[in-house]
């Protein structure tokens, strides 16, 4: 169900290591559909202080998966990581089933747009407005409160997103402030 691409900085991914992560990330593949093929972006980072990060990307057809940890020790790191993807899944599917009882649905089909943003800051960059990364969105209908969870799972400042009763294309924002605002598209 789970593929596994695993990567080291400044560390050598042991066979050891390498087992551990799959063992540890595969326990939440009890929250996913049997059908879904997902991949689990892992990174693994040693710091010349010794400080050990562990980064988890898991896309979904509905949701993406993130979450990092920094500690002392490299196998403390994966099982924080674990435990902070288990967290966000249930709390996923808490609002998600919530939400559905509420407008009375039985079963819903529940989508977000796959996005995971490469935040990673240049040195110097060649040009004031050089593209370093591009992103291919699939937009989901979805609501601004379903947005906002999103964007909230992922860490992000903003989130893109079909508004399932307009149709436009909508985006949430992190305000200074910590409160959230949206921008609508389309006609009025």
């Amino acid at each position: 169900m789970l593929d596994f691409n695993i990567r080291g900085e400044n560390i050598e991914v042991t066979q050891a290591i390498r087992d551990y992560v799959e063992k540890r990330i595969s326990k939440l593949e009890k929250f996913f559909d049997n059908d879904i093929q997902a991949s689990a972006h892992v990174n693994l980072k040693v710091y010349p202080d010794k400080q050990a990060k562990v980064e988890v990307t898991i896309p979904l057809p509905y949701m993406t998966l993130r979450a990092e940890e920094v500690s002392n020790d490299l196998y403390a790191s994966v099982d924080l990581v674990t435990d902070k993807l288990e967290r966000q899944i249930r709390k996923y599917k808490t609002k998600v089933n919530r939400k559905s009882r509420e407008k009375g649905y039985k079963k819903l089909d529940f989508a977000a747009a796959d996005l995971v943003a490469d935040l990673e800051e240049q040195d110097e960059p060649e040009s004031q407005f050089e593209v370093v990364r591009t992103k291919r969105l699939s937009l989901k209908p979805m609501d601004n409160e379903e947005a906002i969870l999103q964007m909230n799972m992922l860490g992000h400042d903003f989130f893109i997103y079909e508004d399932a009763n307009s149709e436009g294309i909508d985006i949430v924002y992190r305000r200074n402030d910590g409160r959230y605002g949206l921008i609508e598209t389309g006609e009025d």
